[in-house]
């Protein structure tokens, strides 16, 4: 019997995502063991500096860069992470594989709903892109900084007395935690990370009887969505750092629509726009949005952003 080594982060989001990713696998392929391995990333020993400032430690992402390394080095066969967390580039000799199915990409917040918010009311959250989604809905409000695993962040609404926490929904639904959920937060105001809901499964390229495993549970729209995302994002020279949401969807009849937005960190400036395309040509689509959204002034947003950033650090 062969026998793969699955990496993921040590959270219990990561193992409940590995968890889920393995069911099916086992069931058809019995024959095969996978046996998980825990990574610990610079943004899970690291709680308090800003996830920029850990990335340039870490080498590339707060979140990936160790898993990575362990599977370039042979110390895993397959990572499992949070698609949203990874950088658009593979390093060499890695590739991504088609995700299976996507949870919910919304983002959800906990403790409230937008509406019932009181003015100046406290919001956790130390996403950039939610920040600056907040602010534009919502520019009275006072967003406090916080970081960790789901449960903790959310146990902050009670511990720094916080009116509510943005928390990325799928998340939430992979833990069984669906109750804490005040609103879902529409998409047309809060569209998600590129990849937020789906799971990147990467191996290294020379695996092919793992790969040749592992993509019979892969989904080709989820795959065109994601693509898509990343390739906006790529275009863009963005990461996790700034504020940009996108969410792509497949329609029946082959085509694939990618949804896109970049606001300034305080809110007051927001570019956005849609485009349609064949869902066999996702960076395409991706690199041509994210060039509409350059001739609005997108880049002239995220220019001012990262010189704060490297003003800051």
């Amino acid at each position: 019997m062969k026998t793969y080594l699955v990496g993921s982060r040590a959270s219990n989001l990561a193992k409940a995502q590995v968890r889920e990713y393995l069911a099916p696998l086992r069931e058809r392929f019995p024959e095969a063991i996978f046996t998980h391995r825990v990574i610990l990333e610079g943004g899970d020993k690291d709680r308090k500096s800003r996830l920029s400032d850990v990335s340039a430690i870490s080498g590339g992402s707060a979140f990936s860069s160790e898993q990575e390394a362990a599977l370039s080095k042979g110390d895993v066969d397959v990572v499992i992470h949070s698609l949203k967390d990874l950088p658009t580039a593979n390093p060499p000799g890695l590739t991504l594989l088609p995700p299976p199915e996507r949870e919910d990409v919304r983002d959800a917040l906990c403790g409230a709903t937008i509406s019932s918010l009181r003015k100046g009311a406290k919001v956790g959250t130390d996403a950039p892109r939610r920040i600056a989604q907040l602010l534009a809905v919502r520019p009275d409000l006072d967003i406090v900084p916080i970081r960790g695993n789901v449960p903790p962040r959310l146990k902050k609404i009670e511990t720094m007395g916080l009116d509510a926490v943005v928390l990325a929904a799928a998340g939430l639904r992979r833990l069984g935690l669906d109750e804490t959920v005040g609103e879902l937060l529409p998409l047309d105001l809060f569209p998600p990370s590129p990849g937020q809901g789906a799971l990147g499964i990467q191996v290294r390229q020379n695996s092919t009887e793992l790969q040749e495993i592992l993509s019979s549970v892969g989904d080709r729209a989820v795959d065109a969505q994601v693509r898509a995302e990343r390739a906006l994002l790529a275009e863009l020279h963005g990461g996790c750092s700034v504020p940009v949401g996108a969410y792509a969807k497949a329609g029946p009849d082959g085509s694939l629509s990618l949804f896109a937005q970049v606001t300034s960190l305080d809110g007051a400036r927001r570019v956005e726009g849609t485009l349609s395309g064949p869902i066999g040509e996702p960076e395409k689509l991706g690199a041509a949005l994210a060039e509409e959204l350059i001739d609005q002034g997108a880049r002239s947003i995220l220019d001012a952003i990262r010189g704060e950033s490297a003003v800051n650090r």
